[in-house]
């Protein structure tokens, strides 16, 4: 047979060439600002005022970090973070799990009425002020629960993780298990969480990353620094410039190797790529089930 293949047009070929160029000025918009903040990271405080760091670092220095590592907030913010990522992202997978399941069952009656009911609470709300009250009523203000318990099943999360489970968990299966004389928790223990890694991969970066970034819930429910996650910290130096020297650890290099605020800018770029750091390592392992449990739980609503 001919293996001739069909030449493109002259229209499709300057069609091609157009989108490589948009694609990479695409690409360039989002990547300077990244190889950005990395340089300025590693460069000398003097090179970051004066505006000399554009593509690599210029003096190079690794004072920033020195004093991430020094300021006493940081690490504490760092602790708390990881803490309540771990933690609450524990919480909401087995709580999403727990409730997608049952909803996943035929034989479960009303399971079209409780999913409208988390539905529902997705389109109305009684708003901020009644939800500070309910927290405060709780006596959670001030406390790691008021970062754990409120939001912690996401309804999204729970419909594509229901959706997943009706349609890669055969009934067939759950009909044979029962036959043999499996239990529900068991048979959700040893078959359907190990056959349900792709899309528990999936809610769990998602939550993950929605409790490392998460900002606002600290901002109005702690008041104690000893509880700030990192993102408060971070909103602290990059927002209201609040650098007190006294929060650094004597070290006589930084010191006097930077002004006030040389320091502070060099802080805010080395701090923006430490907090970035811990998402950077989690997604490359679920990354192979991201594409595969999104996919596959949003097939039907």
């Amino acid at each position: 047979m001919d293996n001739r293949s069909i030449r493109d047009s002259g229209g499709d070929r300057w069609f091609t060439a157009l989108n490589y160029i948009v694609l990479t000025l695409f690409l360039l918009s989002v990547l300077y600002p990244l190889i950005y903040v990395l340089s300025a990271s590693f460069s000398s405080p003097d090179a970051i005022v004066s505006g000399r760091v554009w593509l690599w670092p210029v003096g190079f220095t690794l004072d920033g970090y020195k004093a991430v590592f020094h300021h006493k907030l940081i690490g504490s913010g760092f602790r708390n973070s990881l803490f309540y990522m771990t933690a609450g992202t524990t919480i909401n997978v087995a709580l999403t799990i727990l409730a997608a399941y049952p909803m996943a069952r035929k034989d479960l009656y009303g399971r079209h009425l409780f999913m409208f009911l988390f539905v529902f609470t997705t389109m109305f709300s009684g708003g901020l002020i009644p939800f500070y009250i309910l927290v405060r009523d709780l006596g959670m203000l001030n406390t790691v629960w008021a970062m754990l318990l409120p939001g912690a099943v996401g309804v999204w999360n729970v419909v594509i993780t229901r959706t997943y489970f009706q349609t890669s968990i055969p009934d067939e299966m759950l009909e044979a298990a029962q036959l043999d004389g499996c239990s529900d928790f068991t048979f959700v223990r040893k078959i359907v969480l190990p056959l349900s890694m792709p899309i528990i991969a999936v809610i769990t970066l998602f939550y993950a990353v929605g409790h490392w970034n998460q900002y606002f819930s600290a901002f109005i429910f702690l008041k104690s620094q000893n509880l700030y996650p990192l993102q408060i910290v971070l909103r602290e130096i990059l927002i209201q410039n609040n650098i007190n020297m006294d929060m650094l650890s004597t070290v006589v290099d930084v010191q006097s190797a930077a002004k006030r605020e040389g320091l502070s800018n060099l802080l805010k770029y080395s701090l923006i790529v430490v907090a970035t750091v811990p998402l950077m390592i989690v997604y490359p392992f679920v990354q192979k089930h991201f594409v595969k449990g999104v996919m596959i739980g949003s097939l039907k609503g």
